[in-house]
């Protein structure tokens, strides 16, 4: 009503455009304000004045708006685009759709393999064994490194006993080895079977 109502003060974009007086009821002044002259510049270059009006005297009324935005729609894009018009914006718009939906599948593929790979983790992975407190110190203590003692070796106190010999300055007393009464016992034998030999022969 507020477009019919203004038709009636000044003429719509589409009589503007054709030159021609604006009548009460015309089919164009709904849908072809006379502040939006391109609008309808654009639909006449694309598809004709005349076209136009057979066209929305076929619609009901109620389908009339939709059909000129239609029109319009694509008379704009006819003008940026002569060659592939609307069908370009369209294009374009698959082809992103296309795009967005490959990388949402290669997401998707992400997300399951990282959850896959969790639980075979989860699978081969045994739970952890608490063991009793008692037994696991004796663990502990039986895996630590054990230092050998070496102060009670034998021969560490001999060599000990040389060196705190040597410190103090007094008599170095040998300490019985074993090895050293054989040798002696075997010196005495020797010795006695030579002083016994050499008196049978005198």
């Amino acid at each position: 009503m507020a477009s019919s109502s203004s038709s009636y003060n000044s003429p719509c974009a589409a009589c503007k455009f054709l030159r021609r007086k604006c009548m009460p009821g015309c089919i164009f002044a709904p849908y072809f304000p006379p502040e939006e002259p391109q609008k309808f510049a654009n639909v006449h270059k694309i598809f004709g004045a005349s076209n136009v009006t057979k066209l929305l005297n076929e619609l009901l009324p109620h389908q009339r708006e939709d059909a000129v935005n239609s029109l319009a729609y694509e008379a704009e894009a006819r003008v940026r685009d002569p060659v592939y018009g609307c069908v370009g914006a369209i294009s374009f718009l698959q082809r992103q759709v296309q795009r967005l939906q490959k990388e949402l599948d290669s997401a998707n593929a992400d997300l399951i393999r990282y959850a896959c790979n969790e639980i075979t983790t989860a699978t081969v992975l045994p739970p952890p064994v608490s063991l009793p407190t008692g037994l696991n110190s004796v663990i502990q203590q039986n895996m630590a490194p054990r230092r050998r003692s070496v102060d009670h070796h034998p021969h560490h106190q001999f060599y000990q006993q040389i060196n705190n010999t040597s410190t103090t300055g007094g008599a170095f007393s040998a300490p019985y080895l074993p090895w050293n009464d054989i040798h002696n016992r075997s010196g005495d034998i020797n010795e006695g079977g030579g002083g016994g030999g050499g008196d049978g022969r005198m």
